[in-house]
């Protein structure tokens, strides 16, 4: 039977799960560690992770090693998420876990930590005909999501994490208080602009249930336990949080240890934790919060499993970074008809294409997503608009993207205007080989599929390639009245035939 693994080293400990599987639906756990190093205390002051927290962290992953090679895992996954993300020197742990530990350690965005929690939950959860509100609480960020039905909506990264507030706030207090300190009263309402910045795509009480994922809930819900409605699923009662917190806030980290027999690392965090409970309360309306006690390592293991039992939901995924990309483009206010329109036309000739480019699945995901925010850079100005483009893409989370993936994304839409690719472009040049490659052949048809659309007047309504001669003639549907289109595709398609090797003409 094929083992399993995850390993999620985060801003306030390190953890990893081993787990065995018969099938995708049964799964039983062998090994599950944690290690309490707090990567985040000085990345979220200093910016830069402490050479003793780098060896703690390396030490924890040599161990972490040995766990899987003991317990003979086939496949793992290993990932990072905001303190490894923001820290300056965040590359030397990446190293280090592969040099010392011989663990690919992988820093992920947080709309990819938004996306693997969704996995977590609705794998575990009943939410198929629910609205969810998805809370990932971490040291370092605060991962906003909402899900209908299974399927993601929105989704934020804030900068909210509990270490980090205890950081920025709690630990310039000289003495406990049971009054708020001028701190606190700072804390909270930083955590409160940060979550209004949400509001605008998550309406307040816009869903059925609210739930909350890490350890600091799963503390809360047995601090503040709410009355049980039926669910075997631990929940919050946010009024008792309200009620707790004084008290909280009123002793030191010691007294909590002792009166409610919490960890160290807990102990100091706790406050910060119901400060931002209370915040996502008051701002999403949130009475109760589920607490499962499911989150970032459940996810990454449910994405292996099913892709090895081959049940993944590969298109539900597409979809998804789709409507993330569609979301994303009407923030900067895109032409949506013409993005939509190059989009399908650009998978179209993707698909026609295959026995040239032999490219997969997962490069027609990102020719989409790029065919469809190609000109997201007007929003800036359209001179230089598909520069502007490039920087847009490359500094916003399209939820499923990998940072490389947003990459490619990103150098798609840069090219689908006049200059090719080029190594002397430094944007270029920073990819590897294969995404190189992979760049010309997407920017190649997005350039053909654009100038289709030349005047955003959707005349084009769809098309039939065929390869005959050394050339590519395309049968387009739609008006007859196309000479500017055809004058453009002759224009654009230099890029085309370089990477083809086939000219490319309108059928008459």
């Amino acid at each position: 039977m094929p083992r399993f693994a995850a390993i999620d080293v985060g801003s306030n400990a390190m953890r990893v799960r081993v787990v065995e599987a018969t099938s995708a639906a049964q799964v039983r756990e062998l090994h599950a560690d944690r290690a309490p190093v707090r990567l985040g205390h000085d990345v979220f002051v200093h910016g830069r992770l402490a050479t003793s927290a780098l060896s703690a962290a390396a030490e924890a992953l040599r161990r972490f090693r040995e766990i899987l090679d003991v317990h003979k895992v086939d496949r793992y996954r290993a990932v990072a998420t905001s303190a490894v993300r923001e820290a300056e020197n965040g590359a030397l742990l990446v190293e280090r876990a592969r040099r010392e530990a011989g663990i690919e350690l992988e820093v992920i965005e947080g709309g990819e930590e938004a996306r693997l929690v969704r996995l977590a939950i609705v794998g575990r959860l009943e939410l198929r005909e629910q609205r969810a509100l998805l809370l990932d609480l971490g040291g370092g960020s605060l991962e906003v999501s909402l899900v209908d039905r299974g399927q993601l909506r929105a989704s934020r990264s804030l900068p909210i994490g509990t270490v980090r507030l205890l950081e920025m706030f709690h630990s310039r207090a000289s003495s406990v208080s049971p009054q708020p300190s001028a701190e606190e009263e700072v804390a909270r309402e930083y955590v409160l602009r940060q979550l209004r910045e949400v509001g605008t795509e998550i309406a307040r009480g816009s869903f059925d249930v609210c739930i909350g994922t890490g350890g600091n809930f799963e503390t809360l819900a047995q601090l503040c336990p709410a009355s049980a409605d039926g669910s075997a699923v631990p929940a919050i009662d946010v009024a008792s949080v309200q009620t707790l917190l004084p008290t909280l806030a009123a002793m030191s980290p010691d007294e909590r240890r002792a009166r409610f027999a919490l960890r160290p690392d807990r102990a100091d965090v706790i406050v910060p934790a119901a400060e931002i409970v209370l915040a996502v309360a008051e701002t999403f309306g949130c009475e109760r919060i589920l607490a499962p006690g499911i989150g970032l390592k459940e996810g990454v293991l449910e994405e292996l499993i099913e892709k090895h039992f081959d049940v993944w939901d590969y298109g539900g995924e597409a979809n998804a970074s789709l409507e993330a990309a569609l979301r994303l483009g009407r923030r900067y206010h895109f032409d949506e008809a013409h993005g939509t329109l190059v989009a399908r036309l650009s998978a179209d000739l993707f698909d026609q294409l295959l026995p040239l480019h032999r490219l997969g699945e997962r490069d027609r995901l990102l020719l989409r997503a790029a065919a469809m925010l190609h000109d997201i850079g007007d929003f800036i100005r359209y001179e230089a608009h598909h520069r502007h483009s490039h920087y847009i893409l490359m500094n916003s989370d399209i939820v499923g993207l990998t940072p490389t993936e947003r990459a490619v994304v990103a150098n798609v839409a840069r090219y689908h205007r006049k200059s090719h690719p080029d190594t002397a472009h430094p944007n270029f040049r920073d990819l590897d080989r294969d995404d190189r490659s992979r760049v010309r052949v997407l920017a190649a048809i997005l350039r053909i599929a654009d100038a289709l659309d030349r005047e955003h007047t959707g005349k084009i309504k769809g098309l039939r390639a065929v390869i005959e001669k050394g050339k590519l003639k395309l049968h387009l549907t739609g008006a007859r009245e196309r000479q500017l289109e055809e004058w453009t595709v002759v224009r654009k398609s230099q890029l085309f035939e370089e990477v083809f090797d086939l000219a490319v003409e309108i059928a008459r």
